[in-house]
């Protein structure tokens, strides 16, 4: 009931689009340069650098981790290799004998912890604060990921293990930023802002499987784990003395950007309290669009994420040191279209006053269903190098334009409960995680082409039905249920 009265006045923003309504109309925009909030942009997606630097590292390390009567890496792939001259690859660190099966587990096994503590995390961040939650999530991911040489010495039960409780502490990370974002993001910088920070991902991505690929091949694999490690120790020290949970209590924010955050904000978020209306939550269909489009991305984004480097061996024919580079590559166009696609967004809802509702359609739509197409196609390519990395390319750099769709849809459907929103949704879009890289794994026992070509129309059908869904159910105003109490009688 509540939803098809939302849908009704999704023209409401057309006529009073955000900032341009009466309550706001006196606002006065504070700078982007030095502030406050575009500082916490920059220190989150360092953050979130870190937190995904952390995430695919195994995925570069696995290649050199494996025996090669197990792997495969060094004696054979389906095309050509592509050696030539090279200096001498560093062995020193030990190997193991893990089959098939055993891999894709252990790729997997983050997720079963990452998907434990999405719900928790976002309504954590709400009732205490994100800071600080946030700040010891990204710590203890930290401190298990340099334990990762020694469980994998211990045995694969126990490296397991350690990356399940990677993921429990990186569960957190994404629920409690969107609350944070909640208070810190003015409506029509919130894509701006929001990619800023969730283009983190794609940097740490973008960095660390090339980097990866280095030190396995100058130092050993276990080495990745220790200076990535020490990298997140220092964002840590950074998040806990520059950052604080709400303009209010931030030290050094100027008067008139704080002025300007709450005055944009004050009429979308409610006060803070215990309550929150988990059936009107459950039951709303904008709601379960998020969650439907955020699941079918991230079975693409997943099974790429950790398979890639794979592919890039077992079919292509590419290195270590190779593998690294080119893995990175369909990421680096992620992060160069999510940033440009966020001064767009805003953009358009700005200066041409394009509702919510059809930008972020219509960024999901093309985020979605480009990918799907170029995945496919990849799957075409045999051994043609060149148009297989391009294919792969373009088809994640075209996923980048959902950090302005869908994946940000929280905060205009539901600010206060955008990091409760994040976790349910990301909930779900953490059983891809789980489950794709071992199903992709058991279809590519043999590791042929066509084995691939099945994994890759799997993920395109999922990312098409995802985005259909979002295009059908999905809204762009704040819900009903999610009005503040005190809307009715504040001013």
């Amino acid at each position: 009931m509540e939803d098809l009265s939302a849908s009704d006045t999704e023209t409401d923003e057309c006529e009073h689009p955000l900032l341009h309504r009466k309550d706001n109309d006196k606002v006065e925009k504070a700078p982007a340069c030095c502030s406050s909030r575009y500082g916490l942009a920059l220190l989150s997606c360092y953050g979130f650098f870190v937190v995904y630097a952390l995430r695919v590292n195994l995925s570069v390390a696995m290649v050199d981790m494996l025996s090669t009567n197990t792997s495969g890496n060094e004696s054979c792939s389906v095309c050509p290799r592509h050696e030539g001259t090279k200096p001498k690859h560093n062995h020193t660190a030990r190997v193991y004998d893990w089959d098939s099966e055993t891999q894709g587990w252990i790729l997997g096994s983050f997720f079963y912890g990452y998907i434990l503590t999405q719900i928790p995390g976002g309504y954590l961040a709400r009732k205490y604060g994100a800071k600080w939650l946030l700040g010891f999530g990204v710590f203890g991911t930290v401190v298990f990921t340099m334990l990762t040489p020694l469980a994998a010495d211990l045995g694969a039960g126990y490296l397991i293990a350690v990356r399940a409780l990677e993921g429990i502490g990186e569960g957190v990370t994404f629920p409690a930023m969107h609350a944070m974002w909640a208070c810190w993001a003015p409506p029509l910088e919130r894509s701006r802002l929001l990619t800023i920070s969730s283009t983190g991902g794609q940097l740490g991505t973008l960095v660390a499987l090339p980097l990866s690929g280095l030190i396995c091949f100058y130092l050993d694999w276990a080495y990745v784990f220790y200076i990535f490690g020490a990298v997140g120790l220092v964002w840590f020290v950074l998040w806990a003395f520059l950052v604080s949970n709400t303009p209010d209590t931030h030290e050094r924010i100027s008067e008139v950007e704080k002025l300007y955050i709450k005055s944009s904000l004050k009429n979308e978020l409610s006060p803070s309290s215990d309550h929150i209306p988990w059936a009107s939550i459950f039951c709303s269909v904008p709601v379960w669009a998020i969650v439907v489009a955020h699941f079918s991305f991230n079975w693409t984004f997943y099974t790429l994420l950790t398979l890639l480097p794979t592919y890039m061996n077992n079919i292509l024919g590419f290195s270590i040191q190779q593998n690294g580079f080119l893995s990175a590559l369909p990421y680096l166009g992620g992060w160069v279209v999510a940033l440009l696609g966020g001064q767009l967004a805003d953009w358009l809802r700005e200066r041409w006053l394009v509702s919510t509702v059809v930008v972020r359609k219509a960024f999901s739509a093309l985020g979605m269903i480009g990918p799907a197409v170029f995945l496919v196609a990849a799957g075409y390519t045999g051994c043609n190098y060149v148009l297989a990395v391009a294919f792969l390319t373009v088809s994640s750099a075209l996923g980048g334009l959902c950090s302005s769709g869908y994946s940000i849809n929280q905060l205009d459907i539901a600010p206060s409960y955008a990091g409760i929103l994040l976790g349910i949704s990301n909930t779900f879009a953490t059983i891809p995680g789980m489950v794709g890289p071992v199903i992709a794994r058991a279809l590519t026992h043999s590791n042929t082409i066509e084995e691939w070509k099945i994994v890759f129309y799997i993920s395109a059908g999922i990312n098409v039905f995802g985005a259909t869904f979002f295009s059908v159910f999905g809204r762009g105003n704040v819900q009903p249920w999610a009005i503040p109490d005190i809307h009715s009688h504040g001013s």
